[in-house]
């Protein structure tokens, strides 16, 4: 039996918005795959500073966070880290 043009519209306009559907449920993972690794790297580089700094839990987050900022923004840390990225 063939579908009229109404039936044909009717069905890839489904199509479309099953497509739709599965394109949000795509995105919707991919984002998730994103926090979750972004969210292990986080966990990761700071167990890697509480392992290289002594008592790290006893120094409040501001305190850690000047000692990186001084820390990474003298010279000899800047060579360090731009001979890494090269």
């Amino acid at each position: 039996m063939a579908k009229t043009t109404e039936e044909r519209i009717l069905s890839v306009q489904e199509q479309i918005q099953q497509l739709e559907n599965q394109r949000r449920k795509l995105l919707q993972e991919q984002k998730e795959q994103e926090r979750k690794a972004r969210t292990k790297r986080l966990i990761e580089r700071g167990a890697i500073l509480e392992s290289l700094v002594s008592n790290a839990d006893s120094y409040t987050n501001d305190q850690i966070k000047a000692f990186l900022e001084k820390t990474v923004q003298s010279d000899a840390a800047r060579k360090i880290l731009d001979s890494m990225v090269k």
